[in-house]
């Protein structure tokens, strides 16, 4: 294995140990500011926490800093539609989350959520990609998983985990248009403008269904700075970085790790525990994340 890829692969596991323990911080937050006042917040945190070093690659490689790093029409167009697209589908991604998170735990959401990794196939399709046999046998334990991690025995299903279900799905679009739009632009800028469209998105939904203060966003200015800073600014951008780079298979595998560290950051710093029954939904989860991607690998 070259050393580009060593580096391309440990990129995508730091990603996924910040976004694993960036749902402590979700959690967090909640309790002092609504969804997408939270999300607003980190984002413009996370666009900020980029335009340095936007500027300093640019003086890396020899260019004057620009907005747009380019003179090429196409590419500012791509960059611009690809912005925005990879914008709003994260902010549907993460208002979801936000809000499924205050009704369920640091563990499930962080196993529910990578489930965009099997997802992900089924989407493609409806681009013409056929998925695999052994897709479709990961789809139907992640299914059977999913019954013993969220139905009870009660046979209720807690409306937290339908809103992470929901997030996962709108995740694995924004996989698809990363995918798409990162070979042709610089990956920093995207991830840069992805979070500004993000925040403003957000805080036109904080302003019309949240009423949170500005004390309240100070109050949580810990898990917001953590969740802006590193979950967004750092490791979205090493997600769109290495994807430049790397298989999209060998990315989702990696990412499949975000869930195994949500459960361990939730039981560590929380506290929060899992039933056998949810030990057990979510073993057959992360079987069939990991086998989803075997023959693609």
């Amino acid at each position: 294995m070259g050393i580009k890829k060593i580096g391309n692969n440990m990129m995508l596991w730091f990603a996924a140990l910040i976004w694993g323990v960036a749902f402590v911080a979700q959690s967090a937050g909640a309790e002092y500011v609504g969804a997408f006042t939270f999300n607003a917040s980190r984002s413009v945190l996370g666009g900020v926490a980029l335009l340095p070093c936007i500027y300093f690659f640019d003086r890396q490689a020899g260019r004057k800093p620009s907005v747009w790093g380019t003179e090429d029409r196409e590419q500012r167009k791509s960059l611009l539609i690809g912005g925005i697209l990879c914008g709003l589908a994260l902010t549907v991604a993460v208002g979801l989350q936000q809000i499924g998170i205050g009704y369920t735990s640091v563990g499930k959401a962080g196993f529910i959520s990578a489930l965009y990794i099997v997802i992900v196939p089924m989407l493609g399709i409806f681009v013409g990609r056929k998925a695999s046999p052994l897709v479709w046998g990961s789809i139907a334990v992640a299914v059977i998983g999913m019954y013993f991690l969220c139905i009870t025995e009660g046979l209720t299903v807690n409306i937290g985990d339908i809103y992470i279900l929901l997030c996962a799905v709108v995740f694995s679009i924004h996989i698809l248009i990363v995918d798409y739009f990162a070979p042709k632009v610089d990956a920093v800028r995207l991830s840069c403008l992805q979070f500004f469209v993000c925040a403003i998105a957000s805080a036109i939904i904080m302003l019309i269904k949240e009423s949170s203060s500005v004390p309240a966003i100070l109050s949580a200015w810990v898990p917001i700075t953590y969740a802006g800073v590193l979950s967004s600014g750092v490791a979205y951008t090493l997600q769109i970085v290495a994807q430049k780079r790397t298989h999209p298979a060998v990315a989702s595998l990696m990412f499949s790790l975000e869930s195994v560290f949500a459960a361990l950051a939730g039981w560590l710093i929380l506290g929060q525990g899992m039933t056998p029954r949810e030990i057990f939904g979510s073993a057959l989860i992360f079987v069939a994340i990991v086998v989803s991607q075997l023959r693609s690998s």
